[in-house]
């Protein structure tokens, strides 16, 4: 599975109506869109669509209710100002709104409809639009209204930009019809599939593996480093493309509008990406930000083109359940830090610590006793996106979990083989037996995960992404010579010099609302989730002594594990008490370290583990 992919930089800017290549038009009569930007500054976008005739008295109209990728109703029709439809001699059609997102039109048989709508577009996320005077960001599925019973013809794009926009880039291929800015998507599906950001970004292009990126910066100014981020983002490719052994792309557009917000949403042959331009400043954040972009392109094989069955075939108008996004998400989220330290872009100590950030994140969610991983997954319609005060409690991402698991998983699979096979070898052959059309199940996923080990691993899936309950790392920190470290703890010969400071634990979480000291969260297991502590109480007094927002933490440093203290609070305008005996916090640091003493062979497993192999 290596190949070698050479890697080449090329840096320009000032690119106009960028498209992912040439394209002529199809036999079919297409769908036909022409965006208008006049109102930008007040965040409108006005569609003009045309849909071709059909023999029947009727058309009827779809919008899709979610994006591909962040699984959640979004109600995206809820942003239609107003839609109207007229026939090619623009008289009025009658129309009908059926559903929140459907809509029936009287048409004539025969003959193409005018519908006009328009968008407000002021939703700054990788999921939705924003529309203002310096640039548009377009998604398709929260922005194109098409037909019910169309969404296998072509539709076109035309952009007509303001004066002071020069560019569109969009991975949609671009019409060869002398008009600017016109781009065509065979289907629907790829409509939804490709970003659109208009305007005047800084465009860098690079190629790896013998295709053609583009790193689209927004937003950068004089802080962002676009040329020496590409040059990162093309080390990040590299290794994804080396660890596949396979580049089914021909172009791929990294879009990066650095707007100050988070967040990244992947396609087939784009991702889109949220970031704050002080992040190129701090190692931390940047590392963060690279970490995003080996997030997202990874997923351009696994989620993208290697499927869990259910998410084959998408019903945009409805809820799409799989077991299997531990796998999608999960395993991507393992893959993408571990990919900047096999490229050289972080070090093998800033790499552990990304790791134990994830493992310290999930040991400190109460939810992992609660919710298992194949639950998270199934039930991220309705928790994953909507967390409230309790979720800790309650719930796990399958993120976090995902990624850890996956870590284990590697491991296990490393030691079975004796270090000849990998989590590497399962995704890959994953890939080769399942991907486009095919997709796969959680039964195939475990199949092809006990081939590669050699071993029958139902059991061990059973326990981690069955049930609900703590993982066991000790083979896989015995494998790679690792051990846990908090990160505070002092040198031996300090510790017993010194008196050990005990720091005290009441479990709940305060926020400060107009001088007041509120709850806002209680642990679960901990000494206010015992006593009765409720989201929303207002601290007055701790054991008769006003406390205020600001003194909160300092006061509680004035008692001592095992005593008891009584809260004055108001609940619902009512003072009453509460008697809480404070506690020793849990563990929360869980660094991954180096063991003091380590075998040559633990050696040789860190390393084959953290370098391309």
């Amino acid at each position: 599975h290596r190949v070698a992919l050479p890697i080449a930089l090329i840096l320009g800017c000032g690119w106009c109506n960028v498209g992912s290549g040439h394209a002529t038009a199809v036999a079919a009569e297409p769908i036909v869109y022409t965006l208008r930007f006049s109102e930008a500054q007040n965040h409108y976008v006005d569609i003009e669509a045309r849909f071709p005739g059909s023999d029947r008295p009727e058309t009827e109209l779809m919008m899709a209710v979610w994006t591909p990728g962040s699984y959640l109703v979004r109600e995206y029709a809820r942003h239609i100002e107003s839609l109207d439809a007229v026939d090619t001699n623009l008289k009025a059609l009658p129309i009908v709104k059926t559903r929140k997102n459907r809509w029936v039109i009287k048409s004539p048989k025969n003959q193409p409809i005018i519908v006009r709508y328009r968008l407000y577009c002021r939703e700054l996320s990788v999921r939705t639009n924003w529309v203002g005077h310096d640039y548009a960001m377009l998604n398709g599925a929260p922005t194109f209204v098409t037909l019910a019973d169309g969404q296998s013809l072509a539709h076109h794009v035309k952009l007509e930009l303001p004066s002071h926009w020069r560019q569109s880039v969009t991975s949609l291929a671009r019409l060869d019809d002398g008009t600017p800015h016109h781009y065509l998507a065979e289907n629907y599906d790829e409509l939804v599939d490709s970003p659109i950001v208009c305007g005047n970004p800084e465009i860098y292009r690079f190629r790896v593996g013998g295709r053609e990126h583009l790193l689209v910066n927004q937003g950068g100014g004089d802080v962002w480093d676009g040329g020496q981020s590409a040059q990162h983002v093309a080390k990040i490719v590299g290794e994804h493309q080396r660890m596949w052994g396979v580049v089914p792309y021909q172009n791929y557009t990294f879009f990066n509008m650095i707007v100050q917000s988070g967040g990244g949403l992947e396609h087939d042959n784009s991702t889109l990406m949220l970031t704050n331009r002080w992040y190129f400043r701090e190692r931390k954040d940047y590392l963060r930000w690279l970490g995003l972009v080996s997030h997202e392109f990874f997923h351009t094989w696994n989620i993208r083109r290697l499927r869990p069955l259910p998410l084959v075939a998408y019903d945009y108008e409805s809820e799409n359940y799989t077991y299997s996004l531990w796998i999608a998400e999960g395993i991507t989220s393992y893959y993408d830090d571990l990919a900047l330290v096999r490229c050289g872009l972080c070090t093998q100590t800033e790499y552990l610590e990304l790791l134990s950030k994830n493992i310290e994140t999930l040991k400190s969610v109460p939810g992992r006793k609660v919710q298992s991983l194949r639950d998270s997954s199934h039930d991220t319609w309705i928790k994953f996106y909507r967390p409230d005060e309790n979720s800790k409690n309650a719930r796990v991402s399958y993120y976090t979990k995902g990624a850890v698991v996956a870590f284990l998983l590697d491991a296990k699979i490393r030691q079975a083989t004796d270090g000849n096979k990998s989590l590497d070898d399962v995704m890959r052959q994953m890939y080769q037996q399942f991907s486009g059309k095919r997709g796969y199940t959680p039964t195939q996923f475990r199949a092809v995960a006990s081939q590669v080990a050699g071993v029958n691993l139902n059991a061990w899936f059973a326990a981690a992404i069955d049930k609900a309950g703590e993982l066991d790392y000790d083979q896989a920190n015995a494998w790679y010579g690792l051990q846990f470290k908090p990160e505070d703890a002092k040198p031996e010969a300090e510790t017993k010099s010194a008196e050990k400071t005990v720091k005290i634990w009441a479990g709940i979480e305060t926020r400060s609302d107009d001088g007041r000291l509120l709850v806002s969260r209680v642990h679960r297991k901990s000494p206010a989730y015992a006593a009765g502590v409720s989201v929303d109480d207002e601290i007055v007094a701790i054991n008769g002594f006003r406390v205020r927002p600001d003194k909160w933490a300092a006061r509680l440093k004035q008692y001592k594990v095992g005593e008891q203290i009584r809260l004055l609070i108001a609940r619902s305008e009512q003072l009453r008490t509460i008697d809480v005996t404070l506690q020793e916090p849990p563990q929360k640091k869980w660094q991954l370290v180096p063991r003091g003493e380590t075998t040559d062979q633990q050696k040789q497993h860190l390393k084959r583990w953290l370098q391309p192999n």
